[in-house]
């Protein structure tokens, strides 16, 4: 089992490729997928720790206030949720980009992403240049 596969996804050991290895080889690839293995685990596991905490604490209480601290964290914790619910789409996503071979690569221009950028966000879908111009363009659209 190698080191990567027991560790969390933020805490993995950086991949560090050989003198002119092939960019998104084989071991490469391998080291993505248990990142994103491991971080959807992760995430799964947040999502069964939150099912057991909204039926364990799930109270009714007399005191309006009472009632309403409780209903906005469950609403806090359930947003939460939704927002990981939409990352492990993602996640499940960039993990058949790696069974399809088509994994690293910008998809705007085509150049590789980068091994680093990828380990600090895996589901990178851009390189950094397009990823600033994209959010220049969002900006100067948005406001």
């Amino acid at each position: 089992m190698a080191l990567a596969e027991t560790q969390s996804p933020d805490t993995f050991t950086p991949y560090e490729p050989a003198p002119g290895e092939e960019y998104m080889n084989e071991k490469q690839l391998a080291h993505f997928r248990q990142i994103l293995l491991n971080w959807k685990s992760d995430l799964m596991e947040e999502v069964d720790r939150t099912v057991r905490h909204l039926q364990e604490d799930a109270n009714n209480y007399a005191d309006p206030a009472d009632r309403a601290t409780q209903e906005e964290g469950f609403n806090l914790e359930l947003r939460t949720r939704d927002r990981e619910r939409k990352l492990l789409k993602k996640i499940n996503e960039t993990i058949e980009k790696i069974d399809e071979d088509d994994y690293g690569f910008c998809e705007a221009c085509g150049i590789e992403i980068g091994i680093r950028r990828l380990e600090a966000r895996p589901t990178a879908t851009l390189c950094v240049d397009c990823k600033t111009l994209s959010e220049l363009k969002e900006k100067q659209l948005g406001g």
